[in-house]
């Protein structure tokens, strides 16, 4: 109850990120009206936060926060994810990803996917030291990281230097998996992919049907009485990892619901800690 009481106490008390990183230079790739595309709010950048040497593990992660693609919960599911990290020695980098929007875009699909590669391949290009680059997102942000551990090998964006945009390691915490039907968040696939996503973009843009032997090691957080995100969205991305025989665990909850971040309050486990006890199993 103690570590419930000092994580609850973060959560109140948010510090603002050491750094905000742009995540393009110049141009943004796949944009359209640039007016609209410099908007404070568009501007895709990366907040990071650096581990005390004193304790640092030389390991980064990528934290891409939900919002069902609409808006993006850059607190609970960012900043404050942010936070713990560092208390453990992880170096993290919260993303502030574009919104899929034809307004912006080109092809709205694509634009979350290349902000996240582009963060990959930026924080690997300023720390080349590093051991490790894992990701970990909630949500919305599951949907984003679980394209991004599952289309490593292509580039959409320009990688001329041929940095590797495959996650290490993997979180996905609630995540939107499937853009089919049955299990589907229609929120997050409406505004990804549209009203009428044909059938080879719903399959595109199910990540797992996406899933190779190549793919990273990956852990599952999920409440069983999700209403908005199904549990079966994990249990099918499970199934495909264990197909290809890829390392996977699940850390469920009987209640909770959706969107909890770092606490469920029906519960006085914390899965992050069984997270971060995963992740040393991993080195």
């Amino acid at each position: 109850m103690k570590r419930i009481f000092m994580i609850l106490c973060s959560l109140i008390s948010l510090v603002k990120a050491q750094e905000a990183i742009n995540l393009y230079a110049d141009s943004i790739p796949n944009s359209t009206d640039k007016e609209q595309v410099n908007l404070e709010k568009n501007v895709p950048k990366l907040f990071a936060y650096t581990a005390d040497k004193s304790i640092d593990k030389n390991i980064a992660v990528l934290v891409i926060p939900g919002g069902g693609y609409s808006h993006i919960a850059m607190d609970h599911e960012g900043h404050a994810v942010a936070k713990e990290l560092i208390k453990n020695g992880y170096s993290a980098f919260v993303l502030q990803y574009r919104l899929p929007s034809p307004n912006i875009m080109r092809d709205k699909s694509i634009g979350p996917l290349q902000d996240a590669q582009r963060a990959m391949q930026l924080i690997r290009t300023l720390h080349p030291g590093l051991r490790k680059v894992g990701v970990i997102g909630f949500s919305a942000g599951g949907h984003l990281a679980s394209t991004l551990i599952t289309k490593f090998k292509k580039d959409y964006i320009a990688n001329p230097s041929h940095v590797s945009l495959r996650p290490d390691f993997a979180g996905l915490i609630y995540p939107v998996i499937s853009m089919e039907n049955d299990i589907t968040h229609k929120g997050s696939r409406i505004n990804l992919i549209g009203e009428t996503p044909s059938q080879d973009q719903i399959k595109l843009f199910s990540s797992n049907l996406q899933v190779s032997s190549n793919v990273c090691p990956v852990f599952f957080v999920h409440a069983k009485d999700d209403m908005a995100v199904p549990i079966e969205n994990s249990y099918r991305m499970m199934a495909a990892l264990d197909k290809s025989k890829v390392p996977n665990k699940l850390y469920t909850f009987e209640q909770g619901g959706h969107g909890f971040g770092l606490i469920n309050k029906t519960s006085d486990k914390l899965w992050f800690d069984a997270f971060l006890s995963w992740l040393d199993t991993q080195d």
